[in-house]
């Protein structure tokens, strides 16, 4: 009996030192492997392109493998024509910084004087605008991924869009990258 304890013992130790070699080269890889962020832009003002592009931008520059699938009115940020038009309307936004009666919003200029003071607050705090944004994430490596569904929808080209944006894709192409993102947010 004390033998066979022995080699139980022997065994068990085997084993052990197996498996924490094993384990220990898995930590290694996963170490090694670069991060990923999957991001889902769908709404195409000013004040929703800010957080996909800085998500996606400060991913980059940490050295991450980042994407943004731009579908429905999130196309409007890659949007040649729309991108310098991205609008914050006051009318029925709570959040805005000083929250406007809707009333007050719905007063035609709102939208613009809106924008305006938007604008004013991201420069004046040194924010970045979308299309420095979007300039820093093509030169990074960020993948802008256009929803070949909703250009169709829309009517929109490829041509329609801005360098660096990719050929149009479809759901499964972006779930497909997506798959192993360490990071997944829809925006």
């Amino acid at each position: 009996m004390q033998v066979q304890g022995s080699a139980a013992t022997e065994v068990q130790a085997l084993v052990r030192q197996e498996v924490d070699a094993y384990l220990a080269e898995r930590a290694k890889r996963e170490a090694e492997r670069t991060k990923k962020i999957a991001l889902i832009s769908t709404k195409g003002t000013l004040d929703m392109a800010y957080p996909p592009l800085i998500l996606a931008t400060t991913a980059a520059a940490l050295g991450w493998d980042a994407a943004i699938f731009f579908t429905f009115y999130g196309l409007n940020i890659i949007h040649r024509q729309k991108q310098t038009k991205l609008r914050v309307a006051p009318l029925g936004n709570p959040a805005m910084p000083m929250p406007v009666p809707n009333l007050i919003g719905a007063i035609p200029g709102m939208t613009s004087i809106g924008t305006s003071v938007m604008r004013s607050m991201f420069k004046s705090h040194g924010v970045a605008s979308i299309d420095d944004l979007l300039e820093a994430a093509v030169a990074s490596g960020v993948r802008l991924m256009p929803c070949a569904m909703t250009m169709d929808v829309f009517g929109y080209k490829t041509t329609d869009f801005m360098d660096g944006a990719e050929a149009p894709c479809g759901a499964a192409t972006f779930l497909d990258w997506a798959s192993d993102a360490d990071v997944s947010l829809f925006i």
